[in-house]
């Protein structure tokens, strides 16, 4: 181990990559022409987006193991609304598909990896 990793680096990796995941959500909504339709998903999207690190960083702080699961079961789902949002607002903004694409992909990433660790924590 080097001097600048804790033994919980894993940890903290998935609380900075879910921010970051957020981060890339926003700078994607700020591009969006702003319309009735844009505007409502991008409130639905940026809360849902940002919800996945915030209840990972909430369970990293639990005060049990059925708080950890529960705050790491609530990541998931917000992971999952997350795809949803972003499947909809590609549909109301074509021309961008990679991008979303690859967002959706992360979204799910997440979803696999809150519930791999979900599985293993029970």
């Amino acid at each position: 181990m080097t001097n600048n990793q804790s033994p919980n680096k894993h940890r903290f990796d998935l609380e900075e990559r879910t921010t970051e995941f957020a981060r890339k959500v926003i700078r994607l909504c700020k591009s969006l022409p702003r319309n009735p339709i844009n505007d409502r998903l991008v409130g639905q999207i940026t809360g849902s987006s940002g919800s996945i690190g915030a209840n990972y960083r909430e369970a990293n702080d639990a005060l049990g193991k059925k708080d950890f699961i529960n705050r790491l079961k609530i990541a998931r789902r917000e992971a999952k609304e997350t795809g949803h949002w972003l499947i909809l607002l590609n549909e109301a903004n074509p021309g961008n598909e990679r991008e979303f694409q690859c967002l959706v992909g992360e979204a799910d990433e997440y979803k696999k990896i809150l519930s791999s660790i979900i599985s293993k924590s029970m």
